[in-house]
């Protein structure tokens, strides 16, 4: 574990080791170029430590200790008998700022999760403002083996930690070298994988989460060999991989974009996504990121920078519309959620009203697939398929893509996996009789969710949740509800009490709702306010525009292909549930219209399929109870619904 912390050493080494040794050593570790400023700071630290830990003449203590979550470091980490502090410093500071709590809780709930040796200790977060005022020490509390942080200054650490161990229950105590040594598993958002990525990590070291890991290893290793062999064979490909919601397509996307940024290169790659939310959070994420630990480094520029690797596929789209002859600069496309392409019909539509086409006569994945095949030579297409995704008027499925192969493009080879034609993901029966080349590899499907890492049958028990199988759903549940709580209320306020209750330190939380909820309005949920995606997910806690606030609300098209922790999601009339079935409706005008069409029912199954497959630690769904004399929200749309989710195994707030 020498990578995961700069300095590591017995607590009786390091109390007579020379300050500047042990700043030699932390900065012998440390991959950049280090300021005067941060090596005063670990002085100071050090200094601090070496003081306040001196009555304790046992242990280890480690400096700059990787958290399992890329990019984060945690100042010190002391390993005293039973316990592990987590310590976070801010050297010069006179107050004990909230989101310099959280980020302690942070660190401590990170190690909890995502490092094997410890998952079954008792961690206590420690933030030392070294010139804040003393504060009055309390019984710590307790939540899943990881306490509230503590808070105290320079020279009253010693008592913090002495106060600990006096009155926390000793527990067996911890074998360092096995602690030491134990399997590092983060299962990182998708925001802190693109960064990670982009501050050139491997996937490998993003995703150790036993057969997530090797599932994405493997996929991306399978894809990068068809780009290799595509170039050198002189080959026009496509490969379409699938997944379960929350498996990772997008990352392998992204990873083979990260992995293949420079220009030049005759592999270079631009990820394309239509989920516009998607793109602007993933661009403001990477852009923000680089500001932060680039001293130097604009906003301005940073985006720049990040702009040409993560684009909006219309975009690509309308730039290839300019020169109808030109191939785009590059030779390799990752085509998030694929599946979502639009149809004949609605393209030709908004080519010829919203880009002035006087006639278009070609599916958007037709004239995708005939936009890289301009090159003379050789292209690659990785088209990422996600199960139960379309959730909008007009997407053309997968059959697009086959249509448009087996009709015009059927000497290009194609590369799928033996999911592709299971009904989730092809929306019908599929076949590649018509692809002369066709090869089928396993590989390219990714099984496991990642999402969350606390219930990977989550996919699971919503799909059946969805499709009116309570018994089966109940029975998935069942198996993870110890991990992953699911409940139901009929009382907004109750729902977002239990929420902010349930999420600690920096875990993200928000309200989302289908686009359709439109009479969740009386309950002060309004879906049709427009919201900045890049404010919502990324900004902090006292920004009353982001998700933590549950007072914007996020429908399914903003919140697809992101997560967060913890979701309220707010379940309308729109999908009821009477009579032993769901019921399909929309809201226009002033009253509820049924939908018929089964093209329409499948996108808000799947609108309602996204919102619960959001959450990486926990959901509540609040129905509001409705009122009779609104005909618009009548008590019989909500109640049977309520009932059926009950059956379904989830748990009322009350029960």
């Amino acid at each position: 574990m020498s990578h995961r912390a700069y300095y590591s050493a017995e607590v009786v080494h390091f109390l007579i080791e020379p300050v500047d040794s042990i700043i030699g050593k932390i900065t012998q570790n440390h991959p950049q170029s280090l300021e005067h400023l941060q090596t005063g700071a670990w002085a100071r630290q050090i200094e601090i430590l070496q003081d306040a830990i001196q009555p304790l003449r046992e242990g280890h203590i480690l400096f700059e200790v990787q958290i399992p979550r890329m990019g984060k470091r945690a100042d010190a980490v002391l390993i005293y008998k039973n316990l592990i502090f987590v310590i976070e410093f801010k050297v010069g500071a006179n107050r004990y700022l909230p989101q310099d709590i959280r980020q302690a809780h942070g660190y401590a709930i990170d190690l909890h999760h995502f490092h094997e040796g410890s998952h079954d200790k008792t961690i206590i977060p420690i933030l030392v403002a070294t010139e804040a005022k003393k504060t009055e020490l309390k019984a710590p509390v307790e939540v899943d083996h990881v306490y509230e942080p503590i808070t105290t200054n320079k020279n009253d650490l010693y008592a913090a930690l002495e106060y600990c161990v006096r009155h926390i229950q000793s527990r067996q105590p911890i074998q360092y070298e096995e602690w030491l040594h134990s399997a590092y598993k983060p299962t990182p958002t998708i925001i802190e994988a693109a960064q990670a990525l982009y501050s050139n990590h491997g996937v490998d070291d993003i995703t150790h989460n036993n057969a997530g890991n090797q599932n994405l290893h493997i996929t991306s290793k399978t894809i990068q060999d068809i780009v290799h062999a595509a170039r050198i064979n002189k080959r026009k490909t496509i490969c379409f991989v699938t997944g379960v919601p929350g498996a990772g397509k997008t990352l392998v996307g992204l990873n083979i974009a990260t992995s293949n940024t420079n220009i030049s290169d005759d592999e270079h790659a631009v990820f394309l996504s239509g989920n516009g939310p998607l793109v602007d959070v993933l661009r403001e994420a990477l852009a923000r990121d680089r500001v932060k630990h680039n001293a130097g480094t604009t906003k301005a520029k940073a985006l720049r920078d990040v702009v040409p690797m993560i684009q909006n596929i219309h975009h690509f789209r309308d730039e290839s519309l300019k020169n109808l002859d030109k191939a785009p600069n590059e030779r390799v496309v990752i085509f998030d959620e694929a599946q979502r392409a639009w149809d004949l019909p609605n393209t030709s539509k908004f080519m010829m009203q919203k880009r002035g086409q006087k006639s278009f006569n070609q599916s958007e994945p037709d004239f995708l697939i005939s936009v890289m095949d301009r090159h003379e030579d050789w292209c690659v297409i990785v088209a990422l398929i996600g199960g139960g995704q379309e959730i909008n008027t007009g997407e053309a499925g997968l059959q697009g893509w086959i249509d448009a192969l087996s009709a015009k493009f059927s000497d290009w080879d194609v590369h799928y996996s033996d999911k592709l034609s299971q009904i989730e993901y092809a929306g019908s029966d599929v076949h590649f009789s018509d692809v002369k080349h066709a090869y089928m590899q396993p590989s390219l499907h990714l099984a496991t969710s990642m999402r969350s890492f606390r219930a990977e049958k989550l996919s699971h028990m919503i799909h059946h949740l969805i499709h009116n199988q309570a018994k089966a759903a109940a029975e998935y549940y069942r198996q993870f509800k110890h991990k992953f709580p699911i409940k139901i209320t009929r009382d907004l306020n109750q729902a977002k009490a239990w929420i902010k209750a349930q999420a600690r330190a920096n875990e993200t939380k928000g309200l989302i709702a289908s686009s359709g909820a439109m009479r969740l309005k009386p309950e002060g949920v309004f879906v049709k306010n427009k919201l900045s995606a890049a404010d919502w997910f990324l900004n902090d806690q006292d920004d009353v525009r982001s998700c933590h606030f549950l007072e914007d609300v996020a429908t399914e098209f903003d919140i697809q292909g992101l997560e967060l922790d913890w979701c309220l999601v707010g379940w309308d009339a729109d999908y009821r549930y009477r009579d032993g079935q769901f019921e399909h409706w929309k809201f226009t005008g002033t009253s509820w219209k049924q939908r018929h069409q089964e093209e329409q029912k499948r996108y808000l199954e799947n609108a309602y399929r996204v919102l619960l497959t959001r959450a990486r630690q926990g959901v509540v769904i609040f129905l509001p109870h409705g009122k009779d004399e609104d005909a618009t929200r009548q008590s019989a749309f909500f109640d049977d619904t309520f009932a059926y989710l009950v059956s379904c195994g989830i748990e009322g707030l009350n029960s």
